[in-house]
């Protein structure tokens, strides 16, 4: 009797399409590799077109002068808090999810979808409240000069009193990255992006009908492009066809799932904060050395996290591949899958730092003219960039922590490595070593050496894989 053929594995490039246009693959089943990369692809899209946000605001910006740069890179500084709030109910709603996607149960996770967004809501709320009433005096706080000030006060009641968009902007893709839907969270984000494109330039310069309105016409343009992508992303939330469909009978409050989901967000918004609020104190630190280096600094770092968000999308992916497979009872899986993708990341991240080495005046030039502001820029982007291939593991094992329902570890690893190493290096550095931002630079590449060690002692000890959700 003649033998039956096993079929062939898909090629690279026919994953990476079936990536792109959605993928019906079950996540605990099949090569893990094969699953890395049908999750990495469309998250690592879409956490590029989350950058992109940051870029082309600045490419604009950037025209207006040093002080409109200071003032988008003092208020980023502010939205940290922000940032923190919606990456921890992310990290929330998307373990949930995943554990209860890998457990076959589709009804309990669209109930956890619908606990997180009203908890979304309601934090939205407060933030946006404070933003609107007390904006310039928070960029005042950060160490904004007059001449900041004179030009720049409303975009902090813009940015930061729109924050409910990036709040549930954040939320939902992550509920539709741990159910696997991936490719619907990328879709998502290039709508937005157009919408801010288009309307950036518009109002920043009064293009054709539009009125001129400087700075403060970015802040409108990101905060109605992300508004609308919400607005998309509901949409998406109640079709039929997805792995997660949220129906009339989810919509209403369930105190034992929202605990759950603060159970695990809680921690998460906190480690969340540490990270993000490590870059605030090093702008503070920056901040005192004039508004040209805090203007150069804000290039480099946009151009940065252009390279690093994409880094966040590999992270996903293992966090959604080690939350679906404990819940499908598959523990060595889990751990395999976040390896492998630590190791694609550190590869990608390797490819980066030296493009950044190499090319970092022109990149620098195309966002600035200042020689005073490219020198600093410059010097930010080779310095960080010197750490980046040993982040690629630490962000892709702090996450895939965070899949497990384990924030407790990476918050620890957060608190120690960035607030009680890296800021007070950079004080060091910066001041009594007399290096100025050159220090607060090397200081943030040495802090991306540090994690990567850490996390992967940690995690290689295996105590997440009993974690409960």
């Amino acid at each position: 009797m003649a033998a039956v053929a096993e079929p062939a594995e898909p090629s690279l490039w026919s994953t990476v399409k079936e990536a792109v246009r959605g993928s019906h693959q079950d996540f605990t089943e099949g090569p893990i590799g094969r699953a890395v990369v049908l999750l990495a692809v469309p998250m690592v899209l879409e956490m590029l077109m989350e950058s992109v946000f940051a870029v082309v605001d600045i490419f604009f910006v950037g025209r207006l002068g040093a002080s409109a740069v200071a003032t988008v890179g003092l208020t980023e500084s502010l939205m940290v808090t922000v940032y923190a709030l919606a990456i921890g109910l992310s990290i929330g709603a998307a373990a949930t999810v995943a554990r209860r996607i890998g457990e076959k149960d589709p009804e309990r996770a669209a109930l956890t979808a619908v606990q997180a967004i009203i908890l979304g809501i309601g934090m939205a709320a407060i933030i946006g409240a404070i933003g609107v009433l007390f904006g310039p005096q928070l960029l005042r706080l950060m160490g904004a000069t007059d001449d900041v000030l004179s030009i720049g006060s409303t975009f902090p009641r813009v940015m930061v009193g729109g924050s409910g968009t990036v709040l549930l902007l954040f939320l939902i893709n992550a509920v539709f990255r741990g159910a696997g839907d991936a490719a619907i969270a990328m879709r998502v984000l290039w709508f937005a992006n157009i919408i801010n494109m288009t309307l950036g330039p518009c109002l920043i310069f009064g293009l054709g009908p539009f009125p001129e309105m400087g700075v403060t016409g970015a802040a409108l343009g990101t905060t109605i492009g992300r508004g609308c992508g919400v607005i998309y992303q509901l949409y998406y939330l109640t079709r039929p066809g997805g792995r997660l469909r949220v129906r009339r009978r989810h919509l209403r409050l369930d105190p034992a799932t929202m605990r759950s989901i603060l159970h695990i967000c809680g921690t998460a918004t906190f480690q969340n904060f540490i990270a993000t609020a490590s870059w605030m104190g090093i702008v503070r630190i920056i901040s005192g050395f004039g508004s040209a280096a805090v203007a150069g600094n804000t290039i480099g770092i946009r151009i940065i996290l252009f390279a690093l968000l994409p880094s966040f999308g590999v992270s996903n992916a293992a966090a959604t591949l080690v939350g679906q497979n404990l819940g499908a009872g598959k523990p060595d899986r889990a751990e395999a899958a976040a390896w492998r993708a630590g190791l694609y990341n550190t590869i990608c991240l390797g490819a980066m730092s030296l493009v950044f080495l190499i090319f970092a005046p022109g990149l620098i030039g195309i966002f600035t003219g200042d020689p005073e502001v490219a020198g600093y820029g410059v010097r930010a982007l080779r310095i960080i960039a010197v750490g980046f291939a040993f982040s690629g593991y630490g962000m892709v094992l702090t996450q895939a922590f965070n899949g497990a329902g384990d924030t407790r570890t990476p918050t620890w690893i957060n608190l120690v490595v960035l607030w009680l190493w890296e800021i007070p290096l950079a004080w060091l550095l910066a001041h009594p070593a007399g290096f100025g931002p050159t220090g607060a630079f090397i200081a943030v590449s040495i802090a991306f050496f540090t994690l990567a060690g850490v996390s992967s002692w940690l995690f290689a000890k295996g105590g997440w894989k009993h974690h409960r959700v």
